[in-house]
């Protein structure tokens, strides 16, 4: 079994962000919060090649947190973790602090 992917083209491998259900002072959050559907970049591919045969390389890179759409990407599971694979063109946008 494999242990590390990488993904092809302009692929980009999260792992989904568990959100803590109680704050930092210990107030316990209701399962109704809108949270966001973010994630963790494990890895990137190299990027897609132009008309000319240059690469366009992702704009992503390892350990940006991004955010994703409700549904789609590729599940992936490695080491017994779950992942998700998707296209770069997919992920909504990268999250900053």
């Amino acid at each position: 079994m494999a242990k590390r992917l990488i993904p092809s083209l302009n692929r980009v491998l999260v792992e989904k962000v568990v959100q803590p259900n109680k704050t930092a002072a210990g107030i316990l959050l209701p399962e109704t919060t809108k949270q966001l559907n973010s994630a963790k970049v494990i890895a990137v591919g190299p990027g897609v090649p132009d008309r000319d045969g240059k690469l366009i390389p992702v704009s992503l890179k390892e350990g940006d947190t991004v955010l994703l759409p409700g549904y789609g990407g590729t599940e992936v599971k490695l080491a017994e973790k779950e992942y998700l694979l998707f296209g770069e063109h997919d992920i909504l946008g990268r999250l900053e602090e």
